[in-house]
């Protein structure tokens, strides 16, 4: 590979590390929907493997928009409520794709708990990102 070539390649990875999760949703053409429109939706990790439905959308004391799902994993009859930022997933036609936070990630999550947060009402409008496969 010419040296050149190869440190354009070098620079682009670096650059994308480097991304916030909110830069990276930016570029990933958000798109206004309603919250109506997300509850009830599933959310698909890495493999299209739905991971649970979203159960409500919140925004935290910090502003953060929060998409909030039962999740557990096959084994367990148990689901926990898990928090996950919009800004790590994107519509996949009339499903959420988990980008930016794989399977991995959900088991190590916290479980959401009532934190001070709002609940968005179905007619508030949020900006999510897109996608394809």
């Amino acid at each position: 590979m010419r040296p050149l070539v190869a440190a354009l390649l070098l620079l682009a990875a670096t650059t994308a590390q480097a991304q916030t999760a909110q830069e990276k949703m930016q570029r990933r053409f958000p798109q206004p929907v309603r919250v109506g429109d997300l509850v009830g939706l599933p959310v698909l990790d890495e493999r299209d493997v739905t991971i649970g439905r979203i159960s409500q959308v919140v925004r935290d004391d910090r502003g953060n928009i929060l998409l909030i799902l039962p999740y557990g994993d096959w084994a367990t009859w148990r689901k926990r409520p898990v928090a996950v930022p919009v800004e790590v997933v994107a519509m996949l036609g009339r499903q959420v794709a988990a980008i930016d936070m794989p399977r991995a990630e959900f088991d190590k999550a916290p479980d959401w708990t009532d934190r001070p947060a709002a609940v968005l009402g179905p007619d508030d409008v949020i900006r999510v990102a897109l996608t394809r496969r």
